[in-house]
């Protein structure tokens, strides 16, 4: 009853005309934003994170929300209609998009992935009333010592879910960790990484870092395309919907794909990609027509799209309750809730529950809205496909740049944007994942500060962190997520050697 209670509360905040307008720009914004090849949710809210600033804290998190989950709406458009997925959640779309497109039924797909992110972010969003409460409750038996080792799971899952560039995963995290370092030590007073720049003694603002990895280092890697147009897309289309024999297909992968996206986005740095992937393989396995998949089989697109915009309400969970990123968009959303003086964690249900009930509340509402952005008005907003990326990129580094002076009124941000925008240029061209980097600078310091307590309260001794049951659960937690995927590895190549 108490959790029907805050949700009632919550969403007579969220249908406050004003909100509903603030979710409405996000959603719309975020279907642009995943419209567009390569942008993705994350540089979305990272360019819009100065906004902040300016707007409430409720205002804040509803739009970033909306441009988050709004994106993985408009993804799939560009998967379906040019093969070009609008970020990675969004590549499993192009499995069965894409030949629907080719085979002339491009209403039907764009139908689909409409309805299936509904139907997935409404059930993700009512899983999410029912255990944020539970969690949050459990997480307040967490101590510096606890804190430590799910800052540790935290990391070590984040690199090593990093699509089979494991090493890469953790060589990011250290660098992450280097970063959240610099600056004078709260403890002691010696200055770190300084360099001697007066500026740096505060220490690198992960806002900053933010904004160059995804913002700048997206536009320097896009830097060879500028030139080129794009790929064009269909943009008359008859009526778009579905038949009944198409829903029927459609019904079993979309509910059983929203809550296994839901609890895959949940684990820190799985994300959407991770969970439309895994949802088509496994309605491929399912299916009575396995081969139809990659033909054009209207199921395999409703999965992966109800799978991912589950993930992106799943990975609020870990972010809200425990103060771990879910993933890379959620980082940045993690950010924006530390600017506004919110500290994400199970505190935050207490302290500042209307806040954060009128979030999960404003999903339920933006989620009804970008059904109806998404439907009647897709013929409009395809057309986004069109815009040329010499207008899009400038207008990013124009906002990048703003934001960032924005931010502290300091001109060495600038400088210190460039070079991480380069990082972030070069992590890409060497296949070095970001999300693993952008997550340790955001909880480092307090990684750091967990384990400085734990060892002070328990006088030195290193068996704090293994004292509780659940320091001992996240340590084995730790050891599976670090040597799971080499195990899988060496159980795979025996397979296929005992296959051969």
């Amino acid at each position: 009853m108490e959790t029907i209670e805050f949700f009632i509360q919550g969403l007579g905040i969220a249908m406050q005309p004003m909100n509903i307008m603030w979710v409405t720009i996000g959603g719309i914004l975020g279907t642009i934003i995943g419209m567009l090849p390569g942008i993705g949710p994350a540089t979305g809210v990272a360019v819009l994170l100065p906004m902040t600033f300016v707007m409430g804290p409720t205002a804040s998190l509803i739009t970033m929300a909306g441009v988050y989950y709004g994106a993985m709406y408009g993804g799939s458009r560009a998967s379906i209609l040019i093969n070009t997925p609008g970020d990675g959640a969004a590549v499993a779309s192009t499995f069965d998009g894409y030949p629907m497109t080719l085979k002339g039924r491009a209403e039907a797909a764009l139908a689909i992935s409409a309805i299936a992110s509904f139907i997935g972010g409404i059930i993700a969003t009512l899983i999410m009333v029912a255990i944020a409460l539970p969690v949050a409750r459990f997480a307040l038996g967490f101590g510096p010592a606890e804190y430590f080792m799910l800052y540790v799971f935290a990391l070590s899952a984040t690199a090593s879910m990093s699509k089979g560039e494991t090493v890469k995963g953790f060589i990011a995290t250290l660098i992450g960790l280097v970063i959240a370092t610099v600056g004078i030590d709260p403890q002691s007073g010696i200055k770190r990484f300084t360099f001697g720049v007066m500026q740096l003694e505060s220490g690198i603002d992960f806002l900053v870092v933010i904004i160059a990895i995804y913002a700048l280092g997206e536009v320097f890697k896009s830097f060879r395309n500028i030139a080129e147009g794009v790929k064009k897309a269909q943009t008359k289309f008859g009526r778009i919907w579905i038949s009944r024999a198409e829903w029927r297909r459609c019904f079993w992968p979309i509910m059983r794909s929203a809550p296994f996206g839901f609890l895959i986005g949940a684990l820190p740095g799985a994300g959407g990609t991770m969970a439309s992937l895994l949802s088509y393989s496994n309605e491929k396995q399912l299916s009575k027509h396995p081969e139809e998949f990659g033909e054009g089989a209207i199921e395999g697109l409703a999965a992966p799209e109800s799978a991912n915009n589950a993930a992106s309400v799943g990975a609020m969970i870990p972010t809200l309750t425990l103060g771990i990123p879910g993933s890379g968009t959620t980082a940045v959303m993690m950010g924006a809730l530390l600017m506004l003086g919110l500290q994400p964690g199970p505190m935050l249900f207490k302290q500042q529950s209307t806040i954060v009930w009128a979030l999960i509340a404003s999903m339920f509402v933006g989620n009804v809205i970008l059904a109806v952005i998404n439907i009647p008005l897709a013929k409009v907003l395809v057309r986004v496909l069109a815009v040329p990326p010499r207008i899009l990129y400038p207008i990013i580094l124009g906002l990048a740049f703003v934001g960032t002076y924005a931010i502290s009124y300091s001109l060495v941000d600038f400088y210190i944007l460039i070079l991480f925008g380069l990082v972030g240029y070069f992590m890409a061209k060497a296949k070095i994942p970001t999300t693993p980097m952008i997550l340790a600078v955001i909880v480092g310091n307090g990684m750091e500060q967990s384990f400085r307590r734990a060892f002070t309260i328990s006088n030195g001794d290193m068996g704090v962190f293994l004292g509780s049951s659940i320091s001992i659960t996240l340590f084995i937690l730790t050891l599976l997520s670090i040597f799971g995927p080499v195990l899988a590895n060496v159980l795979r190549k025996r397979k296929a050697q005992q296959l051969g």
